[in-house]
């Protein structure tokens, strides 16, 4: 493995302090009323070096959303090809989750990351970019669990069902984390794990229970 050098290091410490500002700047104050020129004052650079790194305040504002779905779209490339789409895709946002935690650290604290995801679900401009990035890492993944099943994703239509099933889980994961008390990377592993898991008995034909097998049953 190449270790980076003094030029790139220095570069990787001024992106991920433009993030972690940034991120401080539209939780405190909203991200409508944070200012590129604000970002870069606080971390005490020009504009134009403020826009070497990111096009634009919601580039940046998304910054380690984007980190984390690039590890999870390498943990699922590097699943088992005999493992089933759901399986495989289950498993590949578990392994990320058990790294990415130290990733995510390195450029802004948990608590951090949680006040944005909080910030990203309230702000109108930005939870529709959400929405459209989220379609879009759907199409991704459609056309990866396809490939791997030796399918052609626009005559077939189970991986974009399975994506969307899954996708659901996911955004349904995301908001009671942001929702609830603990904040930690461990709790939303362990959400992820839980709604997961209740996926496939969410799409039975029925819920309630069958005569004679319920709670109250007579022995």
């Amino acid at each position: 493995m190449t270790v980076p050098g003094l030029r790139e290091r220095k570069k990787q410490r001024t992106r991920d302090a433009l993030i972690r500002v940034a991120l401080e700047l539209f939780t405190d104050q909203g991200y409508e009323r944070t200012t590129v020129d604000e970002i870069a004052d606080a971390v005490d650079v020009s504009q134009r070096t403020f826009f070497r790194y990111f096009s634009s305040k919601e580039e940046v504002a998304f910054a380690v959303q984007h980190m984390v779905e690039e590890r999870f779209v390498h943990a699922l490339g590097q699943r088992p090809p005999d493992e089933a789409p759901l399986d495989a895709m289950r498993n590949a946002v578990l392994s990320a989750w058990d790294t990415i935690g130290e990733a995510i650290a390195e450029v802004v604290p948990v608590e951090l990351h949680l006040r944005a995801y909080r910030m990203i679900e309230s702000t109108p401009a930005l939870l529709a970019v959400h929405l459209r990035r989220s379609t879009e890492m759907e199409e991704t993944i459609s056309r990866i669990i396809a490939a791997r099943e030796g399918l052609d994703v626009d005559e077939d239509p189970r991986p974009r069902i399975a994506v969307a099933a899954f996708s659901g889980v996911m955004r349904v994961t995301g908001q009671m984390w942001g929702r609830g008390t603990d904040g930690s990377l461990e709790a939303i592993r362990a959400l992820t794990e839980e709604y997961l898991d209740h996926l496939g008995p969410a799409l039975v034909p029925h819920w309630r229970d069958r005569p004679g097998e319920g709670p109250g049953a007579a022995a």
